[in-house]
């Protein structure tokens, strides 16, 4: 395939995913399929993948300043969780095979789907103090996902932070965006102290997750929380389902 043409595809790929993960963390749903059918092997794939979703992050933080404004006390909890969960994850993904990880993934991402579909009102008000350190526990269980294979990890945070924060779905969402980009930058700088990146291939996916980041979160304000949420949950169950099938 022409480099020009690759590049093409790549950048339209890139939109789409940056949309997809915006709004409601799927990218891979989108992005590492379609690395894959480019005929990409899997690893190369993974990192060519996590270090284009870089710019998904830059994108979506840009676009959502308004939102995170109100969201400085969560990060400060939740970033480091998922950063040191984060490096862990990257070190494994060249110690243990991908094949031992994937089998319990699809579980992982069926829970986040189906928390996600819970209606707000339906869920604990405040919740107690063994709840939040569970939910902490998770945030540093998703950090080492993201890091080691990635693939629906912002799903899975998101699930996290529809139980734990107090905040609009806008608002952790933003959240959601800014911690999965920043920790896409730890797992590509382990991955280039690791392996070898494909620069040419990140560059223009890297475009596309930029101008799709900058346009997810303008989406999502418009969308209504609550059919939002049930299209990822439905994705969510749907990508568990798939994931399900490749593992086993």
């Amino acid at each position: 395939m022409a480099t020009f043409q690759m590049s093409f595809i790549l950048i339209l790929i890139g939109i789409a995913a940056g949309i997809v993960s915006t709004v409601g963390g799927l990218a891979s749903l989108v992005s590492y399929p379609a690395l894959l059918a480019l005929g990409l092997p899997p690893v190369t794939a993974n990192v060519t993948n996590t270090a284009g979703l870089i710019f998904t992050g830059v994108g979506a933080t840009i676009a959502s300043r308004k939102e995170l404004k109100h969201q400085r006390k969560e990060l400060l909890t939740l970033l480091p969780l998922t950063l040191i969960g984060c490096i862990v994850g990257a070190l494994l993904l060249f110690k243990i095979p991908a094949a031992t990880f994937q089998k319990v993934v699809p579980f992982f991402i069926l829970s986040a789907g189906l928390l996600i579909l819970i209606p707000r009102h339906l869920q604990v008000k405040q919740p107690a103090q063994w709840q939040v350190v569970l939910a902490w526990f998770g945030v540093f269980f998703v950090g080492i996902y993201s890091g080691y294979f990635g693939a629906a990890s912002g799903v899975l945070m998101l699930s996290l932070l529809s139980i734990i924060s107090q905040a609009r779905f806008t608002e952790y969402n933003a959240t959601k965006n800014l911690i999965m980009g920043l920790a896409n930058c730890i797992a590509t700088l382990i991955y280039y102290l690791q392996t070898t990146i494909q620069w040419s291939l990140v560059w223009p996916l890297g475009i596309g997750f930029l101008v799709g980041g900058l346009i997810g979160p303008s989406i999502v304000r418009l969308l209504p929380e609550r059919w939002t949420k049930i299209g990822i949950g439905i994705a969510a169950i749907g990508l568990a389902i798939s994931l399900f099938v490749q593992a086993y």
